[in-house]
């Protein structure tokens, strides 16, 4: 059975959110004339390309082509279902979301029991370790390390006890299922027996949360020198390492106040430096950065400052996330970081002003970066490693894309070592002229154009007429029904007729226009993706009847040449079999035709 949602409630919800703030939610909107634009927050790019129409409650980005109304946002931003979109929204709205159907209810119960059961362990775990009987041991360590209370508390740190079935014993008595806890790596199972026990003891638990706030998964850290330092929950069906940034869900709202974010290696970092008064940090957990996390990262913020470990793998990691983030349009710096510390470290050290200030408050542009490290481990009072790092800045320089950040670095090195500025600016367009080459050497493959650059390049009169005739009838139900007299699903392009059928049947069930309405009801993709990117096209708001008729002429003209040319070919190849009676008759209804549109 399809899992539903009443029609009247996805109405009632629509008509309640605006789509404008919702979007606000996840990315920085600037308003241009009616409509407001922003990065995708779906693919790369430099150029804002992602536009919002308020009007229509409608979003569309003209680079990548996604679209669609406020629920189809959700689901690809949320990466949930239409029913869980619904009733996400419906928590915005304050309104009560009842489901018909139960398709997948095992599965979707599984989850629910989980994410309570992830709740409930929390809770658990924070309330040992502030309870003196069980976590005096745990809490002295933390304190000891500079964790303070507030933070404690925020976080909500925990302890797992000494104990082997502890979380065991307290799920059971919650008559929640423990296999389910056991796929999710909480807990284990005895080979020789099945019993299953605690995973975790005698650890300080990291709840690790999704965007949503929900713990998804734990870390856990030993007191001592035990090892593995490092205890983990596994990659799960709640929980995906590359798609979480630990303590975004807490940071998100001074990232969005402060329009930037730092972005750490480690959850004890992003603890310490809260403490120390950054409270728009994440962290990434250990792993390089993924595309999934860096659209997290660049969704609220104007400004990304690296705040990695200062040795080789730290640096390293920092010159990845660099490279991935650069296509996302955004200013990104590097903290640097003194050898041998990372921020928990530092802070411990040197005190929270001192890495506010000191670090954070100092970072650098990638390029300052680079150029400080690419000095590693050479002598510049040595000609050969000179000219060695020269040449290697140069290459950096050359990947720039503004000429003013060129010029700016080629001026810092000319002074630095006496040098010709435009012996500089030449060497360094020799390097970029050889690099851009062998990118052109490489480019062979061809991919289709999809239908949202339609737009960008003159379309057949036909089409174009096709696609004004749609917006038309989006907004205007009179106007479809003169079109659906006049042509019917008569449209040349299949998807702008399947969408003209769409159209017929939405304004049959007695709907009044609505764009985000007849949006949500398409289902294929691509109709969606079409149907959106015709909506936001520039018309006129009152379309004459002249115009209209305009438009039906065009596609009805183009019909019956193409029908023309359809019967010359029919008739060469009668007069090659010699049938002249059927040419004939073919030559006579070519005329008919050709007289019908005007043409002699």
């Amino acid at each position: 059975m399809v899992l539903k949602v009443d029609e009247g409630t996805i109405d009632k919800i629509r008509a309640s959110v605006d789509i404008v703030d919702v979007i606000g939610e996840y990315v920085q909107l600037k308003k241009q004339g009616r409509n407001y634009f922003a990065l995708c927050p779906f693919h790369s790019e430099k150029t804002p390309s992602f536009s919002v129409s308020p009007d229509k409650q409608i979003f569309h980005c003209f680079g990548c082509g996604v679209g669609g109304n406020v629920f189809t946002f959700i689901m690809e931003i949320e990466g949930i279902s239409f029913p869980e979109a619904v009733r996400l929204l419906g928590e915005k709205a304050g309104i009560d979301v009842p489901l018909e159907g139960n398709q997948n209810s095992q599965t979707n119960d599984r989850l629910a029991i989980l994410y309570h059961g992830m709740e409930l362990l929390t809770k658990f775990y924070h309330k040992l370790l502030l309870d003196e009987r069980y976590g005096k041991k745990a809490l002295d360590y933390l304190r000891k390390r500079g964790f303070t209370g507030e933070a404690i508390r925020r976080f909500q740190i925990g302890y797992a006890i000494p104990s082997w079935e502890a979380a065991t014993r307290f799920l059971e008595r919650r008559n929640l299922p423990l296999p389910l806890f056991e796929q999710v790596g909480l807990l284990s199972k005895r080979q020789f027996d099945g019993k299953i026990f605690d995973r975790f003891r005698d650890r300080i638990m990291f709840p690790i949360r999704d965007a949503k706030g929900r713990t998804v998964a734990f870390a856990g850290r030993v007191l001592g020198d035990q090892k593995p330092k490092y205890l983990n929950t596994p990659e799960s069906n709640i929980f995906h390492k590359g798609r979480i940034l630990f303590g975004y869900d807490s940071a998100r709202p001074a990232i969005k106040r402060k329009n930037e974010v730092v972005l750490f290696e480690g959850y004890a970092d992003v603890i310490r430096a809260y403490q120390a008064g950054i409270d728009n940090g994440v962290a990434s957990m250990g792993t390089s950065l993924t595309e999934d996390q860096a659209r997290l990262l660049t969704r609220n913020a104007e400004k990304i400052i690296i705040c990695y470990d200062s040795d080789e793998a730290g640096t390293n990691a920092a010159f990845r996330a660099a490279e991935m983030l650069k296509g996302f349009g955004r200013t990104i710096k590097i903290a640097r970081m003194p050898a041998g510390l990372d921020p928990d470290d530092y802070i411990t050290r040197y005190g929270g002003d001192r890495f506010r200030n000191d670090v954070i408050g100092a970072s650098q542009t990638v390029m300052a970066f680079k150029m400080q490290y690419l000095k590693k481990g050479k002598n510049m009072n040595d000609e050969g490693d000179r000219l060695r790092y020269i040449e290697e800045v140069l290459r950096e320089i050359s990947t720039l894309n503004q000429a003013v950040e060129r010029d700016h670095y080629l001026r810092q090195l000319a002074d630095e070592f006496s040098l010709s500025l435009d012996a500089l600016k030449q060497q360094q367009y020799q390097i970029y002229r050889r690099r851009k080459q062998k990118e052109e050497d490489s480019r062979h493959e061809s991919h289709p154009i999809p239908y949202r650059n339609g737009q960008r390049h003159l379309l057949p009169a036909h089409l174009a007429a096709e696609r004004q005739l749609l917006a038309h009838m989006m907004r205007d139900a009179d106007i479809a029904a003169e079109v659906m007299n006049a042509i019917g699903a008569s449209f040349h392009d299949d998807l702008h007729q399947a969408l003209a059928a769409h159209l017929y049947a939405y304004y049959e069930e007695g709907r009044s226009p609505d764009v985000a309405a007849f949006i949500e009801k398409l289902e294929d993709p691509q109709l969606k993706q079409a149907a959106t990117a015709i909506a936001m096209m520039e018309i006129s708001e009152q379309a004459s009847r002249q115009e209209i008729e305009d438009y039906i002429a065009r596609i009805l003209q183009y019909g019956t040449e193409a029908d023309i040319q359809r019967k010359e070919r029919e008739r060469k190849e009668a007069e090659k079999r010699r049938d002249y009676e059927t040419a004939a008759k073919i030559l006579a209804e070519i005329i008919a035709l050709k007289k019908k549109i005007g043409r002699h």
